[in-house]
């Protein structure tokens, strides 16, 4: 058993992560020691590396509760998670879709600046315009 600051030590979570995943129900409240504190057995450190895992990956707290449901349920196939998968899959592409465009769209405005020590600036005026359809 370890205590907050060892679980957040074994799996690099912030301390008020760990706290914010119990509060909301990603992770179970741990036993507590005579004196109050939290303690932590093996399978929380592994779960939370998962939910620190997922999160690294991008997967968002909702997909990451469905998944370990699954888990926790002993009721998930490959097929399950390969489509949540999937699904994660596709929202990455548009947000680099998304992304790419934004990128565009800031070299376009950058470029037409100089840089000079005049207060009109084209970057000024192109964010004051209202966005071209």
């Amino acid at each position: 058993m370890v205590t907050i600051g060892g679980l957040s030590h074994k799996t690099g979570c912030h301390i008020e992560t760990i706290r914010y995943y119990e509060k909301i129900g990603l992770l179970p409240q741990p036993s507590r020691s005579e004196g109050g504190h939290r303690l932590y057995g093996a399978d929380q450190v592994k779960r939370l590396i998962f939910i620190r895992r997922s999160r690294e990956l991008g997967f968002s707290l909702d997909e990451i509760r469905t998944l370990l449901k699954l888990v926790d349920g002993k009721r998930y196939t490959c097929q399950k998670v390969k489509r949540i998968t999937e699904k994660h899959l596709e929202d990455v592409g548009r947000k680099i879709s998304d992304l790419k465009r934004l990128q565009k769209t800031l070299r376009n405005i950058s470029s037409q600046c100089d840089g000079g020590l005049v207060p009109e600036c084209p970057i000024i005026d192109a964010l004051f315009e209202e966005k071209q359809q």
